[in-house]
């Protein structure tokens, strides 16, 4: 799949870039595998923003992924590639030989007719799943479990992919996306290959009203805003004065580390991304 470009008849198609969606093979999604999506509009159950710059877009419906792959040892035959609004992603219909049908996320390399496995006897191709214990050493992987049984969680994105560096001791290491290096329990799942639609990350929008459709809103800058608004709002010009850069709440927003010590992750984090 490559990127498609569109002559310059306007300033949004002068930078605008797509993917040709050339590996997708089926339009309308099946319809005994979604469901409705109801949008928030970056608001809680109390009817307050509580994510900021989210709302409108264009209306979709939530396709039901198989993130656990647990149908083991029942072939499955790759029916359609198909478009997901709601992840980077692409998905693959697969159609079982006991007549049941899922969607799993699709890996670069996988066609229209193709079989996929799950468990201990699934071969080492793309969109095969099985336990990290069984995968060899070097082997890319992705939608990768966090705790046995769970279902992936991590590594889903377009694009993405995880290497398996060695095992030892009931756990396996694997180098992420991030660079960051860690310890998965070797009787957790992933899948193989690196998800599709690789050239997602070199879209460029041109112009603002294609984030709307996505149901992104702009993002106002606080230094532009009244002090009301925000700590950094106000003052005659632009007024940075010698405060430190802080949240709408108040909290210093470059520099201070919010992340929470967890004890169980940071015992397996070998390396990580920042140095």
């Amino acid at each position: 799949m490559g990127l498609k470009k569109f002559k310059p008849t306007t300033p949004g198609h002068r930078a605008r870039t797509t993917v040709d969606f050339s590996e997708l093979t089926k339009k309308e999604p099946e319809k005994a595998l979604i469901r409705p999506l109801r949008r928030t509009g970056g608001r809680s159950n109390r009817g307050r923003i509580s994510s900021w710059q989210r709302g409108g877009g264009h209306k979709r419906n939530y396709r039901i992924i198989d993130f656990k792959r647990d149908k083991d040892n029942v072939p499955g035959k790759v029916n359609a590639i198909e478009y997901d609004p709601n992840r980077s992603a692409h998905i693959a219909l697969i159609y079982y030989r006991d007549g049941e049908k899922r969607y799993i996320l699709y890996p670069a390399g996988l066609m229209v007719g193709d079989t996929v496995l799950s468990g201990e006897h699934a071969l080492l191709k793309p969109g095969h799943a099985m336990e990290l214990r069984h995968i060899p050493d070097g082997t890319a992987v992705h939608n990768i479990e966090l705790y046995p049984g769970r279902g992936g969680q991590f590594v889903r994105s377009a694009g993405g992919m995880a290497q398996i560096s060695g095992k030892e001791g009931g756990y396996v290491q694997l180098k992420m996306p991030s660079g960051e290096v860690r310890l998965v329990l070797e009787r957790c799942r992933a899948s193989i290959g690196q998800v599709g639609n690789i050239d997602h990350e070199n879209i460029s929008s041109g112009k603002a009203g294609r984030s709307r459709w996505l149901g992104r809103r702009p993002n106002v800058r606080g230094m532009a805003m009244n002090p009301v608004d925000h700590p950094m709002g106000g003052g005659e010009g632009r007024s940075k004065s010698n405060e430190h850069p802080r949240s709408p709440w108040g909290q210093k927003a470059k520099g201070l580390k919010t992340r929470r010590k967890k004890r169980r992750s940071n015992r397996l984090i070998i390396s990580r991304r920042r140095k």
